[in-house]
């Protein structure tokens, strides 16, 4: 397996359908072999239901993507949504995804690229433009990266 994608998710029914076909999209002409990994992080919308539908989608020839689905009872919160994709994913490389629409499945193949024939063991992403609500996410957001990059000297030009 070329790639696993790991998406933590809580409460995002609406926008998994479209997630799926964008990252699918993105990888179909690139021959690489890649699965999805959703992590349900206790959602109370319907989100399980819908990532077992798109599983079931994908594993009876209608798509060609592994769709595997982890569903916690309650909110444990990001980081273990991520631990347990991460133990569930097979991919020679692993990418992490928001379920918010907000990170782009376009990037995929570059990301793969800059891992595997550029010799990264890292690559991260940002977002230039934010569409979040500007006092719940995207100040405190700043907060904390200004924060990350003072204590680890890493500049994010």
């Amino acid at each position: 397996m070329d790639i696993s994608i790991v998406i933590s998710l809580f409460n995002e029914k609406p926008s998994l359908a479209e997630l799926v076909a964008g990252i699918h999209n993105s990888l179909k002409d690139t021959g690489l072999s890649y699965e999805i990994v959703m992590v349900n992080d206790g959602s109370t919308d319907g989100s399980w239901e819908e990532i077992e539908r798109l599983a079931t989608e994908s594993g009876n020839g209608s798509g060609n993507v592994n769709i595997h689905g982890i569903c916690f009872r309650r909110n444990y919160g990001k980081s273990a949504a991520l631990y347990s994709g991460f133990a569930q994913a097979i991919g020679d490389v692993v990418i992490t995804m928001d379920a918010d629409l907000q990170d782009d499945p376009r990037e995929l193949p570059e990301l793969y690229k800059m891992v595997k024939e550029d010799g990264y063991d890292l690559v991260s992403g940002w977002k230039k433009k934010r569409y979040d609500n500007k006092f719940t996410k995207n100040i405190p957001s700043k907060i904390y990266n200004a924060t990350a990059r003072w204590v680890t000297g890493i500049d994010s030009a």
